[in-house]
């Protein structure tokens, strides 16, 4: 929304600056988008006088001029025409920047002699095209500055002009009026008195309107009346350069009018040619496949149900969007007709929007204008259509009736309290509300007609606040509602989530932020893509199914990086994974990849590809993070996404899984175009079991002093039996003496198997025993050891290598 400040002071009665302006409609609400302000880029030019002007001894068409300024006779070289002794100029002096010609003004010499600045024509200085000769002023002081000048002479040539950005909810600020009520209830000024208008009817309207009983919602009411005799050309200069500041191109005197209205008091207008139209007006809907060629001189074929205006001929006018060219007018209209009404904003948006056609009618219509102003909307047009056209206008006619937009809320002023947070007495709430237009009567508030966003008390509230400023607003802290040391505001849970997100980043992984949504090929990857999980209405076919697993996501991450060449990545999210639609489904996750290498390329060698025990030495540190057991078990037996021989589980038991770790299948890898391996892991936090006794202080340091002891044992186990069979076996012989148990060594291949049969090896563990009341005898030792023997065998076949 466009407008000039001298525009605005003929609604609002201010002596507020321009800057005071500004501030305050973005604080109303308003947003000032960008103001063009030609003083400003005038300022420096001053009112000069030519005392002589001669020749240029080496040039017919330049002339010596000597002009008096500000700062004393200055000579300045013009080639201008009516460069002349005896007259009063525009004058740039050296280093003054020329608009026009988007030049510094400097000292030059112009063949052979010294020139001082320059004279000035209307175009150097983008006042209009004008460029035959320099300004030539009829008054003005020496030394004068130029814009002072054309503010009392020519005021339109330095309006600044004011561009505001309109929100949906407040189409009342799509004419000028409404602007200047707005400000005037901020206390920037009075909004002027507007007259009323009336122009009583010197003749019956030999053009009549109605509107099919169809058609009442979409138009519910219509006014016009005929003004013959009118002179129709070029409109005045102030109407023009009003239109040509805010963008407009002045057509002619009718249709100009019309667009001013259309700013000025968020009315559009539209003025049909009488003489072509053929009998009366209806206002109707079409039935669809009607053609229409509008004013932009484009043909429009109609759809069924969009809101028409018909004379005897056919379809005229594209009610509340754009009239026909058939009867538009012309430099030959002597006889017009003026139509003020109201169309249904709904219908209005989805007929411009079917037919994608953008006017300044439509853009008002489908907001929301004032229907309670159409009949005086009229009034004022013919009033000035007559001053400036003349002719004689007939009586008003009218078809349909008033829509009752009437509505009242009560006006509650503590909610502002509570609502807004601030402070505002009753009485100036109820001043406030009045200024703006509302009729207040006792506690209610009767919404003008202008406003069909306050649809509310809140409403009410809001615009309380806005006209009393919300940079006002003091934070304030919020009572507690216990004495003493708050309770924690994170739960537990939550504290787990933060404390994983803070390891991994601390590991080195980024942090990604994928979608929960996922295509049902990668969800069946990872054991889901069922109709459990599908999305009834999916953005697109790539986002069908929620994620049954945080890594679909991940990888899907990695292979967008790899093909933009970063082949090294390590990723981690923490967020929601489902294996059903319902809410006991979903669960917290943290997972994270490694694809690639350990680091970057060095001349010693530590670089190498990441490997298995790289994630489960992160997923370990993040189950530290989190607070699980430090005694845990490694189990095989994953999902299938998982390599078989090259993952494990981290248990408490059989059942109780808390995370998995390993490489990822190469088929999965191949799916989803990964290059080389990649290892992952999957964590649970909620799996992780929180502390029995609840204290916000660490629990006592137990420190054993007693010796511990290591004894190592060398097992003959067949060729396909792991490690960690041992490991487990004889962890669990004595869970309570055993601190850990490590494997050293393993000896296989043929060699192995000379000596211990085929299909054997031998794989070499170390116990260490940590005795916590009194140091360990040979007989105790010998016992433990023994249990040890007979768990292992019993676990894994395996035999005490001699």
């Amino acid at each position: 929304m466009k407008f000039t400040l001298s525009w605005l002071k003929d609604h609002l009665e201010t002596d507020a600056t321009l800057d005071e302006i500004l501030y305050a409609l973005t604080d109303l609400g308003l947003e000032v988008e960008g103001v063009e302000n030609p003083a400003e880029r005038l300022s420096a030019f001053t009112i000069g006088y030519v005392a002589k002007a001669e020749k240029h001894p080496d040039a017919d068409k330049l002339r010596v001029c000597q002009v008096e300024t500000d700062g004393g006779k200055t000579q300045i070289i013009c080639g201008a025409p009516n460069a002349r002794e005896g007259i009063k100029v525009v004058v740039a002096k050296p280093g003054v920047y020329v608009p026009g010609i988007d030049t510094v003004i400097g000292v030059g010499k112009i063949r052979g002699i010294e020139s001082y600045g320059m004279m000035c024509s209307e175009r150097e200085m983008e006042l209009s095209d004008e460029h035959d000769g320099i300004i030539e002023l009829p008054s003005g002081e020496i030394g004068q500055s130029f814009t002072h000048w054309l503010e009392e002479n020519d005021p339109a040539k330095v309006d600044p002009v004011i561009e505001i950005a309109i929100t949906p909810n407040r189409p009342d600020a799509l004419g000028v009026r409404g602007i200047a009520r707005d400000l005037a209830a901020r206390g920037l000024g009075k909004v002027k008195a507007q007259e009323r208008a009336s122009v009583p009817g010197a003749f019956a309207s030999p053009i009549d309107v109605s509107i099919d009983a169809d058609a009442t919602e979409a138009c519910p009411v219509f006014y016009g009346r005929v003004i013959k005799g009118v002179k129709n050309g070029p409109s005045p200069a102030w109407l023009q350069d009003r239109l040509k500041a805010i963008g407009l191109r002045p057509i002619s005197i009718l249709v100009d009018i019309t667009n001013f209205f259309t700013y000025d008091n968020n009315r559009p207008l539209h003025v049909f040619d009488a003489n072509k139209v053929s009998g009366d007006l209806r206002v109707h809907l079409s039935k669809g496949g009607e053609r229409m060629v509008a004013l932009d001189d484009k043909d429009y074929t109609l759809d069924a149900g969009m809101t028409v205006i018909s004379d005897a001929n056919g379809i005229e006018s594209l009610g509340g969007i754009m009239g026909g060219a058939a009867s538009g007018c012309t430099e030959e209209t002597v006889n017009v007709f003026l139509e003020a009404a109201f169309f249904d904003p709904i219908r209005t948006a989805h007929t411009g929007r079917k037919l994608k056609i953008n006017s300044d009618a439509r853009y008002r219509f489908e907001r929301g204008i004032d229907p309670e102003w159409t009949p005086e909307g009229i009034e004022h047009a013919t009033r000035m259509i007559m001053d400036l056209c003349g002719g004689k206008a007939s009586e008003v006619v009218m078809a349909g009736q008033m829509p009752d937009h009437s509505r009242a809320y009560k006006l509650d002023t503590d909610r502002v309290q509570s609502l807004v947070g601030m402070e505002i007495p009753g009485e100036e709430q109820r001043k406030t509300l009045t200024a703006l237009g509302f009729t207040l009567e006792g506690d209610m508030a009767h919404v003008p007609s202008w406003r069909p966003d306050v649809l509310g008390e809140a409403d009410l509230v809001e615009e309380v606040a806005r006209v009393a400023s919300l940079t006002k607003l003091e934070g304030k802290p919020l009572p507690r509602a216990d004495v003493g040391v708050p309770k924690p505001v994170l739960t537990p849970m939550q504290k787990r989530e933060q404390a994983a997100r803070r390891m991994l980043a601390s590991l080195g992984y980024n942090e990604c932020v994928t979608y929960s949504f996922i295509d049902q090929p990668s969800a069946e990857l990872f054991g889901g893509g069922s109709d459990a999980t599908k999305l009834e209405n999916p953005i697109s076919t790539e986002m069908s199914h929620l994620r049954p697993s945080l890594l679909p996501g991940l990888l899907q991450a990695a292979a967008r990086n790899q093909a933009r060449g970063f082949m090294d990545l390590a990723l981690f999210e923490v967020g929601p994974a489902f294996h059903g639609g319902e809410p006991e489904d979903q669960q917290l996750v943290a997972s994270g990849i490694l694809v690639g290498h350990s680091g970057p390329k060095d001349m010693h060698a530590a670089r190498r590809p990441v490997d298995v025990f790289d994630v489960k030495a992160d997923a370990e540190a993040v189950l530290n993070a989190i607070g699980a057991p430090a005694k845990v078990q490694i189990l095989r037996g994953a999902e299938e996404w998982w390599h078989p021989g090259r993952h494990g589980k981290v248990c408490l038991g059989p059942k109780k899984v808390l995370a998995v770790f390993g490489e990822i299948h190469p088929k999965v890898l191949t799916a989803m175009d990964i290059k080389g391996p990649a290892m992952g892991f999957t964590i649970w936090p909620a799996e992780v079991p929180f502390p029995k006794t609840k204290s916000a202080t660490r629990p006592a340091l137990h420190l054993r002093d007693l010796q511990a002891v290591e004894r190592d044992f060398a097992f003959v186990v067949d060729q396909n039996v792991e490690a960690l069979v041992l490991v487990n076996a004889a962890a669990g012989s004595d869970k309570a003496l055993i601190q850990d148990v490590r494997v050293f060594d393993e000896f296989s291949g043929p060699k192995a198997e000379e000596q211990m049969g085929a299909g054997k090896k031998s794989l070499a563990i170390t116990v260490r025993l940590q005795p916590s009341e009194k140091t360990l005898t040979d007989e105790e030792i010998e016992a433990v050891s023994a249990k040890i023997i007979e768990k292992v065998s019993k676990a894994a076949g395996g035999t005490l290598r001699g």
